[in-house]
């Protein structure tokens, strides 16, 4: 029988959930360019935009937990980061013919930094 160290599972633990935030944000982004692309409104512009609203609400949450192990100026820059998104969110609801492509390109940028 095989033992893991405590250390190895820490570090898969880190890869796992580094892993599914990596594949909340491709879902977050293929939502928002296809509703970007169609120029669609409604309702499938309204899930997109809730989708990326429910992830950050979930990861500033995470960020702003005292056991966050991230270093501290990487958990404030990243809640930042998602403070930016949450605001920006509220100003393409109010606005349906306002572009998506702010919140893509950040989107993307925070994606490829946990690759």
């Amino acid at each position: 029988m095989y033992r893991f160290s405590y250390s190895e599972i820490l570090e898969d633990a880190g890869t796992l959930s580094r892993e599914r935030e990596r594949l909340a944000f491709d879902r977050a982004l293929d939502m928002l360019r296809t509703v970007e692309a169609r120029g669609a409104t409604g309702p499938e512009r309204t899930a997109a935009i809730a989708y990326v609203q429910d992830l950050w609400n979930i990861l500033i949450a995470d960020l702003l937990d005292p056991e966050n192990g991230l270093p501290e100026e990487l958990r404030a820059n990243l809640v930042s980061i998602g403070a930016w998104t949450m605001r920006e969110v509220g100003e393409v609801l109010q606005a349906p013919e306002r572009s998506l492509a702010a919140l893509i390109e950040v989107n993307t940028s925070i994606r490829d930094g946990l690759q």
